[in-house]
């Protein structure tokens, strides 16, 4: 009865041990990623650290201002380890929120301020290339677009031409525009 007891608590032991390590599945990797690589958007991220924001420009002519505002948070671990080694550890997520905008004049001079969501633009490095068949997947990261009308499905389908295309001037930087994130700096 003792050797029983034994035998089943060291298996209990083992196979903890082993799941807990061994696992690679995308639950132990994001709680923002199933195990088919699909993502979903953090809901507590703007409780995350703030890096920076981004203003676009309005494209009408003759007109000043912003036509939108793109905020993004990551989570504040993934801070402290870019602090430290200047890299964005596994499972680091980026979220980008787009915000619309309105310009109107004030006492101060001409001024944007964002308006309503537009939707959310979500990175997450995958150092170790987990979803190779998911074409959301690559080069380092999970890439996943969402539309404010509908926060639970992507509307990215292909990383490649979907979102690589746009981030290729920052590719020395792993993709990421480093230069728009004062919170990174040391």
């Amino acid at each position: 009865m003792k050797r029983s007891l034994v035998i089943a608590a060291v298996a209990l032991v083992v196979g903890a041990i082993t799941v807990s390590s061994g696992n690679s599945s995308a639950e132990s990797f994001s709680p923002y990623v199933d195990d088919k690589g699909n993502i979903s958007i953090p809901k507590d991220f703007r409780n995350w650290q703030f890096l920076g924001s981004w203003g676009v420009a309005t494209d009408e002519d003759n007109k000043v201002g912003s036509k939108g505002f793109h905020n993004v948070f990551t989570q504040p671990e993934t801070l402290s380890a870019f602090r430290k080694t200047g890299k964005f550890p596994d499972g680091a997520v980026l979220v980008k929120e787009l915000l619309k905008a309105k310009t109107e004049s004030m006492t101060t001079g001409e001024i944007s301020y964002a308006t309503e969501t537009e939707g959310w633009f979500i990175m997450i490095k995958d150092a170790e290339g987990r979803f190779k068949d998911n074409k959301l997947w690559g080069d380092g990261w999970g890439w996943a677009l969402f539309k404010s009308d509908n926060p639970g499905k992507t509307v990215t389908e292909d990383y490649k031409t979907d979102c690589l295309t746009c981030h290729v001037p920052a590719r020395k930087d792993d993709w990421v525009y480093l230069r728009g994130y004062p919170g990174l700096k040391k």
